[in-house]
């Protein structure tokens, strides 16, 4: 049936970046599952057309999934996720019996359990390196002794590739029921931009957004002083840069975006709080040249002409509450905002995030660029032979923005779970 939107469900869901890209690919996420109930706060916030279950996959089935959302007993088209598997990270200690990496096995149970025609697991590239391989090798064999084939070889995915600009690496691995057809994975349409070396195959690909193209017609927030202790103000916007800055800001539209409209203040700059740097760190940042490594903090400072380097989360409180490192802005010495950082990750400027720096960048830095996700779920909703149009329906977004200001205290006590279970 024309324009009966395909149903996916969200696991490990964060902040939403892997259920934008599917919205964006035409899918209905009707069912997103977190653990952290800061994360599932700013996903109710951003996605109100579907449920965000604030839960870990180790206490939920798949029947749980169903009845906490409007999915009831329809077919489940696609499920989604990546599985924190930290005890492979290529920048932390790769350890078989990290318990965390449990949770791949807790999405498995939970694509059998909604016998999802197709399932995407998003995961970091350590996973195909030297023995970590064979884990991956195990859970392709539980899948297909399960009744699911797995799309081989499988491939790790760069976001430079699919018009975001940041080189971001991650491993996804694709398969679907025994009855069904396996999609292709997705084919790179850009080139990561100024970049030294490229393979003969991207070569006449066209670039792929600069940092300029992303960030450059964002207001000066040194020119805003009530960002000094909110992450939001009313403020004029530069001239677009490039087409990519005007999509973000939803000046212009998109035929391949099926995603629901946002009905929001453009003039609203948000997630974008001031960050406070000593006089000696701002000299530092100053001296740094564009596309260098400042040699103190170690933070990157942005070539404007170049890609973005891989924008990570920092950890939880449970595990210390490391920052991770921010990089700094190309023409101003300060490190960028978390809006800046969701230019860069390709987040329409309609996505709000918490309203901490902290952890509005451990949701940036945890989740999928939008449109890579949409790159694979594009290859998903193709061989699902679906024809689909872009919705009419209209999606406000709240003025009560109290979901992005919730301590972890109040988020736990909102969704009922434990405040000092989060990964």
């Amino acid at each position: 049936m024309e324009n009966q939107r395909p149903i996916a469900v969200d696991l490990f869901a964060g902040v939403g970046g892997m259920t934008l890209g599917f919205e964006q690919a035409g899918f209905d996420v009707l069912a997103s599952v977190e653990i952290d109930p800061i994360h599932c706060a700013t996903h109710e916030y951003n996605f109100p057309l579907g449920t965000a279950i604030c839960a870990s996959v180790v206490d939920i089935s798949g029947d749980d999934i169903r009845s906490k959302s409007q999915i009831g007993d329809r077919e489940v088209d696609v499920v989604f996720g990546g599985p924190p598997c930290q005890g492979f990270s290529l920048i932390g200690k790769r350890v078989f019996d990290d318990p965390r990496n449990q949770l791949v096995t807790h999405f498995m149970r939970l694509v059998i359990e909604l016998r999802a025609k197709y399932f995407v697991m998003e995961n970091v590239k350590g996973l195909t390196l030297g023995t970590h391989r064979q884990f991956v090798a195990e859970v392709i064999e539980n899948f297909e002794k399960n009744g699911y084939k797995i799309l081989k070889p499988y491939q790790v995915l760069n976001a430079a590739h699919f018009g975001v600009p940041q080189y971001r690496e991650r491993l996804f691995l694709i398969g679907c029921r025994q009855d069904l057809n396996l999609p292709s994975y997705p084919v790179p349409i850009t080139k990561p931009a100024k970049a030294k070396r490229i393979s003969q195959e991207l070569a006449n690909l066209p670039d792929s957004p600069k940092v300029s193209d992303a960030i450059a017609d964002l207001p000066d927030v040194s020119q805003y002083p009530e960002l000094s202790d909110r992450d939001w103000c009313i403020a004029e916007y530069q001239k677009p840069q490039s087409f990519y800055s005007e999509y973000l800001r939803g000046l212009q539209s998109e035929p391949n975006n099926l995603s629901y409209p946002r009905q929001y203040n453009s003039q609203l700059l948000t997630s974008s709080i001031g960050t406070v740097h000593t006089p000696t760190s701002i000299a530092r940042f100053q001296a740094t040249a564009q596309g260098e490594v400042e040699k103190i903090s170690r933070f990157l400072k942005l070539d404007p002409n170049g890609i973005c380097n891989t924008l990570r989360a920092g950890t939880p409180s449970n595990r210390g509450a490391f920052t991770a490192p921010r990089p700094i802005h190309p023409d101003q010495p300060r490190c960028i905002t978390v809006r800046e950082a969701a230019r860069l990750h390709s987040y329409p400027d309609w996505v709000r995030f918490h309203s901490t720096k902290w952890h509005g960048f451990r949701q940036i830095g945890n989740s999928v660029p939008p449109l890579l996700a949409r790159a694979v779920a594009n290859q998903v909703r193709d061989v699902l032979g679906v024809s689909l149009k872009k919705p009419k329906k209209v999606i406000s977004l709240l003025n009560d923005d109290k979901l992005l200001q919730l301590k972890m205290t109040e988020a736990a006590e909102k969704y009922g779970v434990d405040p000092h279970e989060i990964r």
